[in-house]
């Protein structure tokens, strides 16, 4: 009977926390468009195509006929948008002053250094600002000047004298062979295994749609029980029958059940619209809960230290910012430092984003995310456990 009881008591306060979401219009509007927009922004914001239209500029300083082929085939690139010079001169070019990402110097002699054994290199200066396009650039450069090489040598073969075939023909085999191996391009054979086509996105989703699902958990549920403080109607709540943990759970069960409504949106948005592959769904639908779980535990502590809906969002965006940057949802956690990586194990954010990966990128099934799943439980545990024993303490 106690447990009906308690049943029908936090239904009561979760039905009475959906009539509020369904009165506050405002409110109502931010939970349907808000996730799926900053789906898209943010997807799009991380999303990794083609190196493109790199604004650079190319001074061919050796003038030769040389520099002028390496320049039409650069020119020919779709990587590279080659602009004019508008500020300060070809011996001393300021990259940020001209809106530039990069400067290709074709040096004096390179054309006499091609032909003479001692090949004197390109210079490339770059904007090294963003850390992740200037080695982007330098690759492309690279498999340019690979190109034209190779096409110079096939020049170059094809111009060969009759006496030179004739010549190779009387050598050794096991000499024509070194020779032919020496002068044909030495490969590396790659396989890139779980994400063959290296985006970007597939790593980035889980953080994408759990950072958005925890900003929308957090925020609702601290202001919730502020705006009951706020408003008076906690007192009433606090003099009925009701259990203080009753209350706890009819609040966070409204914005559970409709944040894992929003969550298979915003994962169905990221296949369909960036195609990202989800497996396991069921496996994924267990994290999901017990992540959705733990980040609305977060919201009920939050509020139980707030006396007002303003001091609710000012303690949860103190809380969010450090998340984004520390939980590994847009860098892998080996990137920071181990003195940092330590706070990052507080968020729930960091486990699902790395049970979320284990699952979809690796194929991992429950043995590869229990302790993630273990310790999310536990999270969700303490934070509704305390918020609910605080309730009790709380001056109305």
């Amino acid at each position: 009977m106690k447990f009906l009881a308690g049943t029908r008591a936090f239904i009561a306060v979760a039905l009475k926390e959906l009539l509020h979401l369904w009165r506050d219009r405002r409110i109502l509007m931010l939970i349907i468009f808000l996730p799926p927009v900053f789906t898209l922004l943010l997807g799009h914001a991380f999303e990794q195509g083609p190196l493109r239209n790199v604004p650079a500029i190319l001074v061919d300083q050796d003038r030769s006929a040389a520099s002028r082929k390496f320049s039409t085939l650069l020119r020919s690139s779709e990587v590279f948008n080659l602009r004019p010079l508008t500020v300060g001169t070809e011996n001393h070019i300021e990259l940020s002053a001209n809106n530039l990402a990069a400067s290709i110097i074709i040096p004096r002699g390179w054309e006499k250094g091609l032909h003479d054994g001692e090949p004197i290199p390109l210079e490339l200066v770059l904007d090294g600002a963003d850390g992740n396009t200037a080695p982007e650039i330098q690759g492309a450069v690279q498999a340019i000047l690979e190109e034209y090489q190779s096409k110079a040598l096939e020049s170059m073969i094809d111009s060969l004298p009759e006496e030179v075939f004739d010549l190779g023909r009387h050598l050794p085999v096991s000499v024509r062979k070194d020779f032919s191996s020496s002068m044909s391009p030495w490969a590396v054979k790659t396989s890139i295994l779980y994400n063959p086509d290296l985006k970007f996105i597939h790593f980035v989703m889980p953080g994408i749609v759990g950072l958005i699902l925890q900003l929308f958990t957090v925020t609702l549920t601290a202001c919730s029980i502020s705006r009951e403080r706020e408003t008076g109607t906690l007192t009433q709540l606090q003099v009925t029958p009701i259990h203080k943990s009753a209350i706890i759970i009819g609040k966070v069960l409204p914005y559970l059940g409709i944040a894992l409504c929003v969550e298979a949106m915003l994962f169905f948005l990221g296949q369909q619209h960036f195609h990202v592959a989800y497996r396991n769904p069921l496996l994924l639908f267990g994290l999901s809960f017990v992540f959705l779980l733990s980040t609305s535990g977060l919201g009920a502590l939050v509020s139980s230290f707030s006396r007002t809906q303003t001091q609710a969002i000012q303690y949860s965006v103190f809380f969010l910012l450090p998340v984004f940057l520390l939980s590994g949802a847009f860098a892998p956690l080996s990137q920071l430092p181990l003195g940092v990586r330590i706070f990052s194990y507080v968020f729930p954010l960091t486990y699902f984003c790395h049970a979320c990966r284990e699952i979809n990128l690796y194929g991992g099934g429950t043995t590869r995310v229990i302790w993630d799943l273990l310790l999310l439980s536990l999270g969700a545990l303490l934070t509704c456990s305390i918020a609910a024993y605080r309730l009790r303490a709380v001056e109305v």
